[in-house]
């Protein structure tokens, strides 16, 4: 197949014709693990100190509304990668690595042109503990990529690292002397806060930080790219170095929904969680700096979202795996070149939205993805919505019961009632309109609403 972006055309020799033009955007693609999606600058219950990223949503899109199609590591990422929902990704949890002949958005980026880079936590072979130690497998040219600094996920790392590092990231601390106490660390974290003694130089997300910059950088200035920036934060366990804590130790927070336990331990993690958003804001604005260096800042599309979201002590719960909304929604930020004042967004959008909202601003070709639906419509105000109805679900083959406490659910949501299916057979509904906390099962009361979303549901097989 020839695709064009623009006046470069690219044959199926892989030779390039033309030259890249000069408004051909660059994509900045921002994507920290676990990073729930009312937890941003917006929300004036919370103290969310990311200066770069409000910059980011003062002049971009922020979609309110935005779920994962599955809160789990490398399903969501496996959705995001193929541009197709849970039920169709071919990854059902995170004992599955994703099928090589399977096509992404980032090999249809590379096949017009793009320089297709990535440094930290990809989790698209996520079953297969072996990262290279320089974060570089031959799967990633299969799947797309140019540039690749891939690095195991916190808990991977460790594990799998224990004596021989399997990743670059471990690779460094074993090298630095650092290897053996950080495992100990973080196998006997669990809830624990209290401050990593590793230094900030060492600590996971600036060395990804480094990374990301050092890859913009190097990229070729012949051609442009694209990079997603994966951080391994604000994933649990909570661990933050000495001064990232000193600066959030005496900021106050909401406790959780229904929270039973003490209080000092929600806000402890949640004073946790809130440095680690401040520390990848840190290493934002230092790719941003590094891109207006290039001047290059004006001609990059930037996006900032995540995989999933973080129950934080919502219900007496932490992690993810969950069908309610701190589990399912994400943040999901859009900035493109000639933005000027932003806004906020009540349109319904899923996380595999972007594969097509990226090959939309990149080629003049009408690609077409399973489930995935462009943004570009709703960013530049032609369209309020592009969905009907939110889906989400998780029905692993191999870890049931593990993770979630649950065989399987499934989440369908329109834009005042969401449904939630445990086990196929136990029905939850709530009006997500007046009930923002989903605290009131109204399934019992709303027969009719329930069948209706039920119907849903069924087509989506």
């Amino acid at each position: 197949m020839v695709r064009t972006i623009f006046n470069v055309e690219i044959k199926e020799s892989g030779e390039i014709v033309g030259k890249k033009e000069k408004n051909t955007p660059n994509i900045l693609f921002i994507f920290p693990d676990q990073h729930r999606g009312d937890w941003l600058p917006n929300n004036i219950q919370l103290d969310i100190k990311m200066p770069n990223l409000k910059k980011i949503m003062d002049k971009g899109v922020t979609f309110n509304r935005a779920v994962t199609p599955s809160p789990l590591c490398a399903p969501a990422r496996a959705c995001l990668a193929s541009g197709k929902r849970y039920d169709n990704c071919n990854v059902s949890d995170n004992l599955e690595d994703y099928p090589l002949e399977q096509e992404t958005f980032y090999s249809i980026l590379k096949e017009i042109g793009y320089s297709v880079g990535g440094v930290g936590k990809f989790d698209l072979h996520k079953a297969t503990p072996w990262w290279g130690l320089d974060g570089w497998v031959d799967d990633f040219e299969k799947l797309g990529f140019t540039h690749a600094i891939d690095n195991a996920g916190k808990m991977d790392a460790v594990i799998s690292g224990k004596d021989d590092p399997k990743d670059p990231y471990m690779n460094l601390l074993h090298k630095e002397g650092w290897s053996n106490y950080h495992v100990n660390d973080m196998i006997g974290r669990r809830q624990k806060t209290h401050y990593t003694e590793l230094s900030d130089e060492l600590y996971c997300d600036n060395w990804v930080g480094n990374n990301a910059v050092n890859m913009i950088k190097n990229f070729p200035k012949d051609k442009p790219w694209f990079i997603q920036v994966n951080f391994t934060g604000p994933h649990t366990p909570f661990d933050i170095t000495q001064s990232m804590k000193k600066r959030w130790e005496n900021i106050e927070f909401p406790m959780p929904i229904k929270w039973s336990g003490e209080k000092n331990k929600a806000l402890e993690t949640r004073q946790n969680y809130a440095a680690m958003l401040e520390n990848i804001d840190n290493n934002i604005g230092r790719i941003i700096k590094e891109l207006e260096e290039q001047n290059e800042l004006e001609n990059t599309i930037i996006v900032y979202s995540s995989d999933h979201g973080e129950m934080l002590g919502d219900f007496d719960k932490y992690g993810k795996c969950r069908p309610q909304k701190a589990s399912v929604n994400i943040p999901m930020i859009i900035k493109t070149p000639g933005m000027i004042e932003g806004f906020e967004s009540e349109a319904l959008v899923e996380l595999q939205d972007l594969a097509a909202t990226f090959i939309d601003y990149t080629t003049n070709e009408n690609v077409e993805f399973q489930d995935s639906i462009s943004l570009k419509p709703i960013i530049e105000r032609k369209e309020k919505t592009n969905r009907e109805y939110l889906y989400s679900a998780l029905k692993p083959k191999q870890q049931k019961k593990v993770m979630h406490g649950l065989d399987s659910w499934r989440m369908i949501e329109d834009n005042e009632y969401k449904l939630i299916v445990e086990n196929e057979n136990n029905y939850k509904l709530y009006n997500v309109e007046q009930d923002k906390e989903e605290l009131r099962d109204i399934s019992k009361l709303n027969n009719e609403k329930v069948n209706e979303l039920l119907q849903y549901l069924e087509s989506t097989h």
